[in-house]
């Protein structure tokens, strides 16, 4: 046994997996699409052999004939990175058109996902903010699909905005929103999810403390859990049986599995299996729809290879800070913390790297409790790699951020309001507990 694996934790000797069960339609299916637009934000930062492979599988179908002098099988062109930064709104689509019959003929489209990614100019850092679906928020004047304008509305949830005016009055609601432009965005369907995490052969989540939710048939013990394909998006969707119940505490043990997907994608038994590789890319491409800003292999490339380089620690998951307390039609929506927004964005519009307070990662997730201290780099090279699911020597632990700014002395340390996480971070997602 490696040093690695010895030093593994321990929670449960035998992770139980989820039941399934008879589930109840009409809502659950509302509530399975919330977690689709999640596998985009990943893919888009897993480094630049996902992103080559995609291209490879866009000029596989050409038919090319090799001139005098060329050769007869060139490899993709040798694209740079990205200049400047990068704004991209992930969208996750609750439709079901294309999807199969398994989810139902429902026809409904909203963005029960909203999640922008940013990166630095300099390419040093990435964050991935979620929008409560919930959110109320002021929505423009939208283009109608049928070359008129739709009317701006004053407060609504963001997630009518996809149903309202398609991906084009997302964007420029979050827009408004945040003070940014955006450029690029893109919409994922929710097989997404299960392809991906089908593509890596599964995500490894902790649990901290046992997760029952009999609304999505999610029961999971305290340990680590390999999750895949369906389990693995009834454990994104499930928000009963996680932190308060709410959307907020879904969002923050979300991002538990989105730092271990993170990871998993990151991780040299990723990146050298060709396989792993090319379900990823064919997850990807297969169940998205992308702005025309996107629709050249070229810039995904371009896109991949600004965040190739950026470590663990520097790419951030973060929720845009809000609270339940709305009265009256805005009953049970989330009513945004302005103040608290405007710092965040105010950070991100300057370039400024972002970290929440230490330990604040939300009402679903905690610190792993069990993850190492680091150590350094030098005594860490020698040890065998571990699984991407566990915390390793020289990896993020608790005793690395006992003072959030201290991981770097520029980065905006955000209001409390704002929980998240690192890449880094081993977190565990927290069950309700009633």
């Amino acid at each position: 046994m490696s040093a690695a694996s010895s030093r593994r934790r321990t929670l449960a000797p035998r992770p139980s997996a989820i039941r399934h069960g008879r589930q109840r339609t009409g809502t659950v299916f509302a509530e399975l699409f919330r977690a689709v637009g999640l596998v985009l934000a990943v893919v888009m930062v897993s480094g630049v052999s996902l992103a080559a492979i995609a291209t490879w599988d866009v000029r596989k179908d050409l038919t090319v004939v090799a001139l005098a002098g060329e050769e007869s099988d060139a490899p993709p062109p040798n694209i740079a990175a990205i200049d400047g930064g990068v704004n991209l709104l992930l969208v996750g689509s609750d439709s079901r058109e294309g999807q199969g019959e398994a989810y139902g003929d429902e026809t409904s489209n909203l963005n029960d996902v909203t999640m922008l990614l940013h990166i630095s100019q300099d390419h040093s850092s990435a964050s991935v903010i979620s929008f409560p679906r919930d959110l109320v928020v002021s929505i423009p004047e939208c283009p109608d699909g049928q070359g008129g304008t739709s009317e701006a509305m004053s407060a609504q949830p963001i997630n009518v905005t996809l149903l309202y005016g398609g991906l084009p009055c997302t964007v420029l609601t979050v827009e408004k929103l945040t003070g940014l432009t955006i450029p690029f965005a893109a919409e994922v369907q929710f097989n997404g999810v299960i392809e991906m995490s089908n593509a890596v052969g599964g995500v490894p989540v902790c649990v901290s403390s046992p997760i029952d939710d009999e609304w999505t048939n999610t029961h999971l013990t305290p340990g680590t859990h390999q999750l895949q394909g369906m389990d693995a998006l009834q454990f994104l969707r499930t928000r009963h049986g996680v932190g308060d119940g709410s959307d907020l505490g879904r969002i923050s043990s979300q991002q538990v599995f989105l730092s271990s997907l993170v990871r998993t994608v990151k991780s040299t038994e990723t990146l050298t299996d060709v396989t792993k590789l090319y379900g990823l890319a064919k997850a990807a491409t297969g169940n998205m729809q992308i702005s025309t800003s996107l629709s050249s292999p070229d810039t995904m490339v371009s896109i991949a290879l600004a965040l190739k380089d950026i470590p663990l620690e520097d790419i951030g998951f973060y929720a845009y800070p809000g609270t339940t307390g709305g009265s009256g039609v805005y009953a049970g929506k989330v009513q945004p913390i302005a103040a608290d927004a405007e710092a965040m964005f105010a950070a991100i519009r300057a370039d400024e790297s972002i970290v929440a307070e230490a330990g604040n990662t939300g009402l679903g997730a905690e610190i792993d409790p069990n993850a190492l201290p680091a150590v350094t780099e030098a005594a860490s090279s020698d040890a065998a790699a571990p699984d991407a699911g566990a915390p390793a020597a020289g990896s993020a632990a608790p005793a690395d951020i006992a003072d959030a700014a201290a991981r770097d002395s520029s980065a905006t340390v955000l209001p409390k309001s704002i929980t998240g996480q690192s890449a880094a971070e081993y977190t565990c997602s927290k069950g309700f507990d009633y």
